[in-house]
């Protein structure tokens, strides 16, 4: 799972989904506060996951809690700016010490680009995956950042192809090939589908599948007026853009 930005909503409805799903282990690739009303649940929440397993990194609205000189846009500068005055020591330490990159076997988790620590560029299109790939040796890469969901690979002819992701169907990613999988969004889709977004892999079976999960958008929009956040925070859920 991928950029929850303080959504309570979609974080319930996508754990509930997991669960009934049989998810062994959950894997966090960071952005869990920014632009949502909810940070000090879904921080609480995530820290209470990792303390029975769950693995969690570092994202860039994580990462601006703490260090003032991150880059962001003056909507999501606004939202930080409300977020600090939420969140509490715990939360604030738990933040600071999340890793930049987990590598599990021969996978490994990121939340943004793999070429640079703390550049946050974007994997959205072939090029940036091709560089990616190229920037490490990993069979399989993870993640997010992007907001969008999408599958690269390499082929026998070490030509780099491109997959749209279906919900609820499964894609396999053969050892014998490398592969990048960008996870679309819990809390803020991108893609046009406002539905929370996030994947299961399956690792005996060496396929990835990208699941679409609907949740009371109403509620999260009505918790982000409230708190005086900008108004088009609220309305790009429902557009999912």
């Amino acid at each position: 799972m991928a950029d929850i930005h303080a959504n309570r909503e979609a974080l319930e409805a996508c754990l509930r989904d997991a669960e009934a799903r049989g998810a062994m282990k959950m894997v966090f690739l960071g952005d869990f506060v920014g632009y949502g009303a909810d940070p000090v649940w879904v921080v609480d929440t995530v820290m209470g996951l990792v303390a029975e397993g769950a693995s969690a990194l570092l994202g860039n609205h994580d990462n601006a809690v703490s260090d003032l000189r991150e880059s962001l846009t003056t909507e999501a500068q606004i939202a930080m700016s409300w977020t600090r005055g939420e969140l509490g020591p715990d939360a604030r330490e738990f933040l600071a010490n999340l890793p930049m990159r987990i590598e599990d076997e021969t996978r490994l988790y990121v939340h943004a680009n793999l070429q640079s620590d703390r550049r946050w560029l974007y994997i959205d299109d072939r090029n940036a995956a091709a560089r990616a790939l190229q920037a490490r040796q990993a069979q399989a890469v993870f993640c997010g950042h992007v907001h969008k969901p999408a599958i690269y690979g390499i082929n026998a002819n070490e030509q780099l192809v491109a997959f749209q992701p279906v919900s609820g169907v499964a894609v396999p990613m053969p050892p014998y090939r490398r592969w990048l999988a960008v996870l679309g969004a819990v809390g803020q889709p991108r893609d046009g589908n406002p539905a929370a977004s996030y994947a299961l892999l399956d690792t005996k079976k060496a396929e990835i599948t990208y699941l679409r999960v609907p949740y009371d958008i109403g509620a999260t929009a009505a918790k982000i007026r409230k708190a005086g956040l900008p108004e088009s925070l609220a309305d790009r859920l429902r557009r999912g853009h």
